[in-house]
């Protein structure tokens, strides 16, 4: 199982946030599963000495089990047993407040239970005996296999139109020209806070893993009379129950029609770098993984890093550092947004091939350029602040001027 003192730490604390009471641990580091319990004998014994001895009525297993081996262990420990994935669906289900919310969770776990509806449940299991002895538990396993997938139907089918009123949503803001900014990032990275900090809302932030699984899209407060919308949505975590992404892809891909997307970090945790590679490839699974992105390492209050902007050689704004719980660093956040997508100024190092003229003195005519120095092959390198506004006429310059305008400007 886990071998990571971070994994470790995590899933305690996802149990924790299940409202379960922890009375021991024990690790069982192995190089592959065993197929009947996923760990060794020895371990089994271990594990229900301690069941015994603590007077246990759960044990949690940080892995996905099979359908045999989640039966096997509740044999043998004398006690309930749950896996990872069932773990998270039942925070899930606690925390499910809207009802759109609420049919995600069930279709994600009916999905769960549809995989170990054979094996799992013992009393369903078909009859041993040739033909004319396979008796009711055969039918009944049917029906519940039949009835499973009514439900699964009817869960998918009133998703799909809460989907299309969603849709309806993002129109709606599209043709208001209002951008949106998406909130994104590892649970319990602080997103909720950031959300409430800069919307003036009361989103439920509390120190706990899925504090709030529910979409939000408000508007930023205070941004010099630029317009911004921003949206707040599920946080995720490593291994992720498959059947949660599926159910939850529409919401998730309220970040598909994002200007920029926002990826808040725990700029305190030791393993932040491996919770950005966990965002990163859900953002990639569900086609947002080339969106504009800006990196809000929160919680600096917990660190000795300053506050303020990170820039890449082009000048482009890609990371900033900020506390949502005292506000320190907001001001420079704001500032960034509007650079990237507000109304604000927009500020690039920027280089123009000989051929670009007509751009160049595009940018010269309003006032554009700052700074200039040319090249041996005759490339002008600019330094420049342009409007957004401003950036997008120049988008709609005729060939390759339009092109080079957004991708030096805007993207």
């Amino acid at each position: 199982m886990e071998g990571d003192e971070n994994a470790r730490e995590e899933f305690y604390h996802l149990a924790v946030s299940a409202g379960v009471e922890v009375v021991g641990q024990l690790k069982a580091p192995r190089d592959r599963p065993d197929p009947r319990y996923l760990v060794g004998g020895g371990k089994v014994e271990e594990t229900a000495a301690l069941v015994k001895t603590e007077g246990a009525d759960l044990v949690l297993v940080n892995a996905r089990l099979t359908p045999v081996q989640e039966r096997n262990l509740a044999r043998q420990l004398k006690c309930g047993v749950l896996d990872r994935t069932t773990l998270i669906l039942d925070i899930f289900a606690q925390r499910a407040r809207s009802h759109e919310g609420k049919l995600q969770v069930e279709l994600a776990q009916l999905r769960h239970l549809s995989t170990r509806l054979v094996r799992g449940w013992t009393h369903l299991e078909r009859q041993r005996g040739g033909i004319g002895l396979r008796g009711p538990g055969e039918t009944q396993l049917e029906t519940d296999r039949r009835l499973l997938g009514d439900r699964i139907r009817q869960l998918t089918a009133r998703l799909g139109k809460v989907a299309q009123r969603r849709e309806q949503g993002r129109r709606a803001r599209s043709r208001s020209d209002i951008p949106l900014v998406a909130l994104v990032g590892y649970t319990n990275a602080g997103k909720s806070t950031l959300f409430n900090r800069m919307t003036s809302s009361t989103v439920m932030a509390r120190d706990q893993l899925f504090a709030t699984l529910d979409p939000t899209v408000r508007r930023i407060e205070g941004l010099d009379g630029s317009a911004m919308l921003l949206s707040d949505t599920v946080g995720f975590i490593r291994d992720l129950p498959p059947e949660l992404i599926a159910a939850f892809k529409a919401t998730l891909e309220e970040t598909l029609s994002a200007n920029l997307v926002v990826h808040v970090i725990d700029g305190a945790d030791p393993d932040r770098l491996g919770h950005q590679a966990v965002v990163d490839e859900v953002l990639d699974d569900i086609g947002a993984g080339d969106l504009p992105r800006l990196r809000v390492f929160n919680k600096v209050d917990a660190t000795d890093h300053a506050t303020g902007l990170e820039r890449d050689e082009d000048g482009i704004v890609t990371s900033v550092w900020v506390s949502a719980l005292t506000g320190d660093g907001l001001p420079a956040l704001e500032q960034a947004l509007l650079e990237r997508v507000g109304g604000g100024l927009i500020r690039r190092r920027i280089c123009l091939p000989v051929n670009c003229g007509r751009l160049r003195a595009q940018l010269f005519e309003i006032g554009a350029v700052r700074e200039e120095s040319i090249d041996d092959q005759g490339d002008s390198h600019l330094t420049v602040e342009i409007s957004r506004r401003d950036a997008e006429l120049l988008t709609r310059l005729d060939g390759r001027d339009g092109k080079l305008a957004f991708d030096l400007l805007l993207h």
